[in-house]
């Protein structure tokens, strides 16, 4: 394998090349979705399997997501070393390790080797989210880049919907409600017996995960994904960061960075919480089990608008505006908001179908922060798409400020961590983005 790759340029693709390309990134995100989505049922998984407390089993997330924190940076380094598509095996091989760790995991049920697992997958999706996301908002003009983003989300989401329904169907069975049942009636020994069948079911799925993924990423490092040179810069581009050393010289990368830790905490509360929730307006768990699914669909709802409209009758900045300026009134619809409906088959309060619009609020502001903050950027686009990435810590972090909040209010007050972060989303939509300079 050469060190140094063969780069080409965006404008010298011909339309085959970038029709495949966004195809072969598109299989990739569904990937990063199914993987990533599949941690939903994880938690309660290995809170009974491993026996924890809720604070401890909510470590699957942390430790999931911190990773990207801890890697980013790294991430960048490699991808500058080795290039797009050898940077992705690695985050492949590296994901594959993480599922190879379930096994002696399982076999020990030892929840802290398991967490080892979930952190090396993290390192694995944090070198392929740095590759990913600035690949396709590169890969076309700049314009349409939300459009592309918006194909990768569909994608991601629907892995989402998908993945704990493939795990549950491997990994439970008809006859699990009545053994939960009775494990606290067991003895020491039954109980342990039990739950070591239990946790070592993990073990053939993550063993065929671990192994598909080792041998994809050597499929895409032989595909022919080109390798989109990054380094070198237009004119206009290399004039305007002639005087450039350092990736804080940008101040629209630095607060789009912000901007992606706010989102997707915002993203990950209104899918993660809706649950608790939906149980404290006195839903059973049975029927609240599906409004993680609203969500999630109406963010794909909200994906299939923005292919539709951007760019032909709205720009990606007028779509993200307007997506910050929804999240922040559906956010107080779910404070203030009182009285039963009846929708869906369900009749509760009003104040949880503003939860679940959150998900069309939340669908563009991905796909809108990101050409934003990789503008101009030119030989410091890895890099700088290392620093967004980072953001996605937001995920391990948000959660816990929203946690916090319920115990010590109530469910439906904690929705105010929501506020400032959306408030923040709207600046950077109407003038962060366009900051090019710390000082006037």
């Amino acid at each position: 394998m050469k060190n140094k790759p063969e780069l080409v340029s965006v404008e010298s693709l011909t339309k085959n090349q970038t029709i495949l390309s966004i195809f072969l990134i598109g299989v990739m995100f569904f990937i990063f979705g199914f993987v990533s989505w599949v941690n939903a049922i994880l938690i309660p998984y290995f809170k009974i399997a491993c026996e924890l407390t809720s604070f401890q089993s909510y470590l699957v997330a942390f430790a999931f997501y911190i990773a990207y924190f801890v890697m980013s940076v790294p991430a960048s380094f490699i991808l500058k070393k080795y290039g797009f598509k050898k940077g992705m095996m690695f985050g492949f091989w590296a994901m594959a390790l993480g599922a190879f760790i379930f096994v002696p995991a399982a076999m020990t049920r030892t929840y802290e080797v398991f967490l080892m697992g979930l952190f090396t997958i993290g390192i694995g999706l944090a070198i392929l989210q740095t590759a990913a996301n600035p690949y396709i908002t590169i890969l076309g003009p700049q314009e349409r880049a939300a459009q592309r983003i918006s194909i990768m989300g569909i994608c991601n989401k629907a892995a989402g919907i998908l993945s704990p329904l493939v795990f549950a169907a491997v990994i439970l069975r008809p006859t699990d409600t009545d053994l939960f049942a009775q494990l606290q009636h067991m003895t020491d020994i039954e109980r342990a017996a039990a739950l070591d069948e239990l946790i070592r079911r993990v073990i053939t799925p993550y063993t065929a995960l671990g192994t598909f993924l080792f041998a994809l990423g050597y499929l895409v490092y032989r595909s022919p994904l080109p390798e989109i040179d990054t380094e070198h810069e237009n004119e206009e581009v290399a004039s305007a960061n002639s005087g450039k050393s350092s990736i804080f010289q940008f101040p629209h990368l630095i607060l789009g960075a912000v901007a992606i830790f706010l989102h997707v905490g915002t993203q990950v509360i209104a899918i993660d919480t809706i649950i608790p929730y939906a149980n404290s307006l006195g839903l059973s768990l049975l029927e609240a089990k599906t409004f993680p699914s609203y969500t999630l669909f109406c963010t794909i709802v909200g994906y299939l608008i923005g292919i539709t409209v951007i760019p032909r009758f709205i720009t990606q900045v007028t779509a993200l505006r307007i997506c910050t300026i929804l999240g922040t009134l559906f956010t107080l619809g779910i404070i203030y908001a009182t009285g039963e409906i009846s929708l869906l088959g369900h009749t509760t309060d009003m104040s949880i179908w503003f939860v679940v619009l959150l998900g069309l609020a939340n669908s563009l502001v991905w796909a809108g922060i990101w050409p934003l903050a990789l503008d101009g950027l030119g030989r410091f686009t890895k890099v700088g798409s290392s620093i967004m990435i980072m953001g996605l810590c937001g995920n391990a972090i948000m959660p816990l400020v929203y946690g916090h909040f319920a115990d010590s209010h109530s469910t439906r007050l904690a929705y105010w961590v929501l506020i400032p972060c959306y408030l923040y989303l709207v600046f950077y939509a109407v003038k962060g983005h366009k900051i090019r300079r710390w000082t006037v």
